[in-house]
């Protein structure tokens, strides 16, 4: 039956990059979400009445935030399926993450607010029981949670949703949660040990971890982060299966949302070779990129004398003079003229101390002492590139 509603959501064959496709699915996950979080709301409010438990009340405004979360959903996935327009020429993609954000936002507050209240109740403890009814309403929250949680993961891992992950793993902390207040209640009603204010602090950390770590998802691709280094290695692999291109240097993957990414790369082509060929081969190599990858690809080419002796000697004693500088330091894109200018950049990592002037001043140094009247000009790239 789970298998058969993900399929209904997401049938065989659908597109998860298509923007109506993931609309649907966020949907879906949204109003599912808005649904069921208001009912256990109302389910752990009675169980919280019931057995006078501030941990199972606690638990129960999570719910509610947690709905207040797809709701949140519901509105970023409704937002980001946008189509581009001239305000927007890249599309609403990011949306999505900022939906995702605010979702961890809520989590985060809730953690804060149940620890607070837990504390409190650690030092001011009061008598709870745990009754039949309420032990039902619990187990039944742990039960529907899982399966929320099985459902999101299936749809983030398909459509590679950071929001749908994000609820994914809210709904299985909160089921991890609610089933220490059960078992806590249980331990004080077998044992009449009162453990309510801790429980409640122990689903607090559960819920600010959650918090934090879907935060830190969403926020990676806003903020910039690196590529996937596998989807560099793959990149880099399906460029270079083309022989005329000889190497790739400078890649920058822009990330406008799920399904909407550009990329640059330059790629090293020998000087000689037929502008119209090799103009042929990038297209070719662009086209393929987006094929496999939903990568705008825009390739700059670089010409380069792999054969050229005089160009082998420099390029051989600029990367041993950039190793000097940082052992992982390296050299691209080395380009000579007859008037003695050497043109080429070094790529130094962000750990180097330097800054891209006392890495230009001492590489110019250097090359001064060992090849008077060389010119050169040089360019500093950092982590972001091959």
């Amino acid at each position: 039956m789970f298998h058969a509603i993900l399929r209904r959501v997401l049938p065989e064959g659908s597109n998860p990059a298509d923007p109506d496709v993931r609309r649907r699915c966020g949907f879906a996950a949204g109003a599912l979400g808005v649904a069921l979080n208001f009912t256990l709301f109302f389910g752990k409010m009675t169980a919280g009445i019931l057995t006078g438990a501030i941990s199972v009340t606690a638990d129960a405004f999570n719910n509610l935030s947690d709905a207040a979360g797809s709701v949140v959903t519901l509105a970023g996935f409704r937002m980001a399926g946008q189509r581009a327009d001239e305000r927007h020429p890249f599309g609403h993609g990011r949306i999505e993450y900022l939906a995702g954000l605010a979702v961890s936002l809520l989590i985060l507050l809730v953690g804060v607010e149940l620890g607070k209240s837990s504390v409190d109740k650690i030092f001011h403890p009061a008598e709870t029981s745990l009754t039949p009814v309420a032990a039902g309403v619990l187990v039944l929250s742990i039960a529907v949670k899982l399966w929320m949680g099985w459902f999101n993961a299936a749809l983030g891992r398909q459509t590679d949703s950071s929001a749908l992950r994000a609820a994914a793993l809210d709904a299985r902390t909160d089921a991890l949660a609610t089933s220490a207040v059960l078992a806590g209640l249980a331990v004080s009603h077998l044992f009449h040990v009162n453990l309510d204010g801790w429980l409640g602090l122990a689903v607090a950390a559960f819920i600010l971890r959650a918090g934090w770590s879907a935060a830190k998802d969403t926020l990676d691709p806003l903020l910039g982060a690196q590529p996937d280094p596998a989807m560099v290695a793959d990149i880099e692999a399906l460029i270079l299966d083309h022989p005329q291109i000889l190497g790739i240097h400078d890649l920058v993957i822009h990330d406008y949302g799920p399904g909407r990414r550009m990329m640059s790369v330059h790629a090293e082509v020998p000087a000689q070779s037929p502008l119209v060929e090799i103009h042929a081969v990038i297209d070719h190599a662009e086209r393929e990129l987006h094929q496999r990858f939903g990568l705008e690809a825009v390739i700059h080419l670089d010409p380069v004398e792999p054969g050229d002796p005089r160009t082998a000697r420099l390029l051989a004693l600029t990367e041993a003079l950039a190793r000097e500088l940082d052992p992982a330091a390296t050299i691209h894109d080395l380009r000579c003229t007859p008037d003695g200018e050497v043109a080429f950049d070094v790529v130094a990592p962000y750990e180097v101390p330097l800054t891209d002037e006392e890495v230009r001043a001492a590489l110019t140094q250097r090359l001064g002492e060992l090849e008077p009247g060389l010119k050169p000009v040089i360019g500093v790239d950092r982590s972001h590139v091959l």
